[in-house]
């Protein structure tokens, strides 16, 4: 507990270095492509025209989900999936990346995940508003469940750092964790319920064990607050509970395991 209480206010004292970092960090990946931050629309919208064509016409035969259209659907969740998988897969290999550098500056290594994750987040609230604005033109006007979003954002940053702590830690020890992370981040875009809804299932333990993933609950809380659907957090307080409580363990773990190995991270590079 010692531990999370450490990085926890590590986060705050240095959160103006964590800003600085986060927009350095956009700078210098979009700095040598002519388009710059437009690929972080682009390539979304690629990969969200792909999916609309293979699994809303191709598998699902432009079929409906409920009541809601495909594309309306999927878009109102997969829009926080690009930031979830990108922040997993660039925060886990963030301190192996900057360690040799990092450890000669005088701040924490916990701000190195956490500043990475948070280059994801500008583009995501670029993205968000886009597909808010095309909402509006597809008949889901605006309504006070989109108060739901911060709380949702929230809770995605939170899980991300917590899970981020512990698996760029493990990344820095033996560098394959990467490779499983990867690997991880692929099954669970199709174990998430992006592509296809869990609910068309017979088997309803399958739903729940594919409830277990704590991003289930982040990605429904964005499709019901994008659409309108309700107050997913409310409604299905238990597993809001649940989802708290698995984010507070992550974090408790991944501070211990960060603070008890960061000073030998230069020994295993």
């Amino acid at each position: 507990m010692r531990s999370a209480i450490t990085v926890l206010f590590e986060q705050i004292k240095y959160f103006y270095l964590v800003r600085r970092l986060s927009l350095y960090e956009i700078k210098s990946n979009t700095s040598s492509n002519y388009l710059g931050m437009a690929w972080e629309l682009i390539q979304p919208a690629i990969q969200i025209t792909i999916f609309w064509f293979v699994f809303g016409f191709g598998i699902r035969g432009r079929a409906p989900i409920g009541d809601v259209p495909f594309f309306h659907w999927m878009l109102a969740g997969i829009v926080v999936w690009f930031m979830i998988s990108q922040s997993i897969l660039k925060g886990t290999k963030s301190i192996y990346s900057n360690v040799r550098i990092l450890s000669k500056m005088n701040f924490p290594m916990s701000v190195i995940p956490n500043y990475h994750i948070f280059a994801q987040l500008y583009p995501h609230l670029v993205l968000l508003g886009c597909v808010l604005v095309l909402m509006q033109f597809l008949g889901y006007g605006a309504s006070l469940h989109y108060l739901q979003l911060p709380y949702y954002l929230f809770g995605t940053l939170a899980i991300l750092f917590s899970l981020t702590l512990i698996t760029s830690t493990l990344a820095t020890i033996a560098q394959d964790v990467h490779k499983f992370i990867q690997s991880i981040m692929r099954m669970l875009l199709y174990l998430s319920p992006i592509l296809w809804p869990p609910q068309t299932l017979d088997q309803d333990w399958i739903v729940t064990i594919m409830k277990l993933n704590p991003f289930y609950y982040i990605i429904e809380g964005y499709r019901q607050a994008i659409l309108g659907n309700g107050w997913y957090f409310i409604d299905q307080w238990e597993y809001t509970l649940y989802f708290w409580a698995i984010t507070i363990i992550l974090f408790i773990m991944g501070s211990y395991l960060h603070v008890k190995f960061r000073r030998h991270f230069v020994d295993f590079i």
